[in-house]
């Protein structure tokens, strides 16, 4: 048996072992040194498993990662997600569908100090769910609304994934996540859109709401300008040259720490559980890259990804043709896998054969994280319904299912949008950069 065919035998197992519910870290880990033990033998997996777990997460530039994680969750704690929600519903709030598109903006902000789906939903959903309950919005708007709205956590910088896929490829994760923030606001504005049509369609799924007075929006307005202020001056600190990803990941989680403590939500109790969330993240993300370290060993060590790139070029297939294949790899793979997950297990694979064909690795990395969201609301395992159902008391899994389908034709529309004109992509970082 060739050693390509093992690889390929290999990732097949990996998939396998993740769908029975192994961990991720462990299920690549294992396949990762059973594979180097029979390709090189037992001094060579030694060898690998006595260095591979220290290179994994020795570089300086992986402290990124627990400085992004605090920051997130130290925003959950300083009661952004309402501040936020109040005033994007002070001023579209009264449309028809308004709440819901209100949801999609405070998910998109929110996101953007988070990092992270699951959180952004959970909170936002707190906030959200019964605001819209309270006006008659029909479930099946307002929960898919919350899980798809989760979803730019996911994209708009700083993003962990984001954050992974740079240091997995060797990407600038300056020039990645500046490059996120066309494809995010498009995220956004696409499925406001979504709302809109379908509440068009339908009016009864979204009653009309009270407007606000001038007032009041100004009120609101004064509550979330230290938001505002904290996301310009990470992005636009990296933007500008005056931090680097890591410098501007610890002015973030500062600055979120004083935004908790100034919202007077942070107690001993509160800040203890933010350590403790912070650390069990990171320890889990690291575990996580260890696996997929030994994993990917294996892989190179196969020469499966070279294979991979040889047939393609054999096949006489575009470059476009074969971005298409592997979207549609993707969009298949979300509906099983969750998204950091698809990333680590996929990326090492993929990225040589998009390089291969012509494709910018920073352009690839918004691509695949675009993809990753849509399987983060893709039935059956996607792991935002689940938390939106949790978040809702009592709302069906089918009913959240049910509307969800517009959001994915507007993940869809999106994907096509940037496959089509790649400077939406990288016009930002190349001016930045």
């Amino acid at each position: 048996m060739s050693d390509p065919v093992l690889g390929l035998l290999g990732f097949g197992a990996a998939l396998v072992l993740i769908a029975l519910g192994l961990p991720v870290a462990i299920s690549m880990g294992v396949i990762g040194g059973l594979g180097y033990w029979y390709l090189n033998g037992w001094t060579g997996v030694a060898y690998v498993m006595g260095s591979s777990p220290f290179e994994s997460i020795f570089p300086y530039s992986f402290s990124v990662i627990p400085l992004f994680v605090m920051m997130g969750v130290f925003a959950s704690h300083a009661g952004l997600s309402r501040a936020l929600f109040d005033v994007i519903a002070s001023f579209v709030g009264h449309r028809r569908g308004g709440l819901a598109i209100t949801t999609v903006g405070a998910s998109a902000v929110f996101g953007a100090i988070c990092g992270s789906s699951l959180a952004t939903v959970a909170t936002i959903g707190r906030v959200a769910l019964p605001q819209m309950d309270q006006r008659g919005y029909d479930p099946s708007l307002s929960t898919a609304t919350v899980a798809a709205g989760g979803t730019l956590g996911v994209l708009i910088p700083p993003s962990v994934l984001l954050v992974i896929y740079g240091l997995l490829t060797q990407s600038s994760i300056g020039q990645l996540f500046i490059a996120a923030l066309v494809p995010g606001l498009l995220g956004a504005l696409l499925y406001a859109g979504a709302i809109a049509v379908r509440v068009r369609m339908r009016p009864d799924l979204a009653p009309r709401s009270d407007r606000t007075d001038w007032p009041d929006r100004m009120r609101h307005l004064g509550r979330v300008w230290p938001v505002v202020v904290l996301f310009a001056l990470v992005i636009g600190g990296i933007y500008l040259g005056w931090f680097s990803p890591t410098e501007a990941a610890a002015v973030g989680a500062v600055g979120a720490f004083v935004l908790a403590l100034a919202s007077g939500e942070l107690t001993w109790a509160a800040l203890k559980a933010s350590v403790f969330e912070t650390a069990a993240l990171t320890g889990m993300i690291y575990f996580i890259l260890v696996g997929a370290a030994l994993f990917n060993f294996y892989l190179e060590t196969t020469g499966l990804p070279q294979l991979l790139i040889e047939q393609i070029r054999a096949a006489g297939l575009g470059p476009l043709a074969v971005m298409v294949l592997i979207l549609v790899f993707y969009i298949v793979l979300g509906c099983f896998m969750d998204s950091m997950s698809m990333i680590l297990l996929t990326v090492p694979l993929l990225a040589p054969v998009a390089l291969e064909i012509g494709y910018d690795l920073i352009w690839f990395g918004i691509i695949v994280v675009t993809v990753a969201e849509i399987g983060l609301i893709t039935p059956p395992i996607g792991m935002n319904l689940f938390v939106v159902q949790a978040a809702s008391q009592g709302v069906a899994q089918g009913t959240v299912v049910r509307g969800i389908l517009p959001f994915i034709l507007a993940d869809i529309l999106r994907l096509a949008i940037l496959l089509l004109f790649p400077a939406l992509i990288l016009w930002l970082p190349g001016q930045a950069f």
